[in-house]
């Protein structure tokens, strides 16, 4: 039987679990951001809120955890395009704080989502904007968070010579390969929400070292479907399978794609969709797999949580459906 662990205020707008799944960061349409500990290291019976302070002037639309090699901190993206990287600090005898340490984005160039990740052992950063640009950030100094460095900045598009007006792209959604990482280079998948037919289907991007450049190595859409708006894509933990499984949510409804591990002579690596899951009315928000890889829960604009899974045939449904209790 489920419980209930903890009730945000009204005006709650986002939040996310750190790594260890023992700290809770939320966002406020005010821009408050809340950070909340279970009461004992060991125990989860409830969690008791450890600060609360306005960071932005607007709404927080998305939360995301820094890996915890680099400590604790939180990247919180603000309605107006900006991002503010806290870091929790301790100084002199003071109870424990967190400040913000750097902030990304402008009014003429808005984040829309970033992720982190850890490759080549050092911390990277990949955000999303609002021209319809992916910038991958590195940091120079494992031990301060405020100093990195702009590595690559592209669009994303299969071919560079695509010509196409001003991009104006509403939201986008970025998920790095969970097994990728460490002593490799990582791989990422990104889609938008945009006005530009070639910038919104989800590809996948990986670090070419020979000529020290990222390139899109597959592209997650059927030929009729390369135009359709992305809302949210989810990269699954893999466990021993010969495949990677990524899902994608547009309007016509949640894919399920296979990808391929062997590229071909171009570079490229095979896709498959298996499914085109419907359940979901409206737009699909967020996407979460569980650490097997094998459940896919996703949330929308009905104010569902929906459960995702294959059967031992490869059909996907849904396992299970949940509605707000107030």
């Amino acid at each position: 039987m489920a419980k209930e662990l903890l009730t945000l205020d009204n005006g709650a707008t986002c939040s996310s679990w750190n790594y260890s799944g023992m700290r809770l960061a939320a966002g406020s349409a005010d821009g408050t951001l809340s950070i909340f500990d279970f009461r004992e290291p060991t125990s989860s019976s409830s969690l008791r809120l450890t600060f609360k302070s306005k960071v932005h002037e607007g709404n927080i639309v998305k939360i995301a955890w820094v890996p915890p090699e680099h400590g604790d901190a939180v990247a919180c993206i603000s309605a107006d395009g900006i991002v503010s990287l806290l870091e929790e600090v301790v100084e002199d005898s003071q109870p424990l704080q967190w400040k913000i340490c750097k902030s990304f984005g402008s009014s003429s160039s808005k984040v829309l989502d970033v992720q982190f990740g850890i490759s080549l052992t050092r911390l990277k950063m990949v955000a999303a904007y609002s021209d319809g640009h992916v910038r991958v950030f590195e940091l120079l100094d494992p031990l301060e968070l405020r100093n990195w460095q702009l590595q690559a900045e592209f669009q994303n598009v299969i071919e560079s010579v695509s010509a196409f007006g001003k991009a104006l792209c509403v939201s986008a959604s970025i998920s790095l390969n969970p097994q990728k990482g460490g002593s490799q280079e990582s791989s990422f998948l990104v889609g938008f929400n945009s006005n530009t037919p070639e910038l919104n289907s989800s590809k996948v991007w990986e670090f070419d070292q020979a000529h020290q450049r990222w390139l899109p190595v597959a592209e997650l859409a059927l030929p009729e479907d390369k135009g359709d708006q992305v809302y949210a894509v989810a990269w699954a933990p893999n466990i021993g399978r010969p495949y990677e499984i990524i899902a994608v949510a547009t309007h016509k409804g949640l894919a399920i794609w296979h990808l391929g591990l062997d590229p071909d002579h171009n570079g490229r690596l095979p896709v498959e969709r298996v499914a085109l899951l419907s359940g979901h009315e409206g737009v699909v928000w967020q996407m979460e797999w569980d650490m097997s890889g094998m459940t896919l829960a996703t949330t929308g604009h009905d104010g569902m949580v929906r459960l995702w899974q294959s059967n031992l045939n490869g059909v996907w449904h849904q396992q299970a459906a949940f509605e707000p209790t107030s």
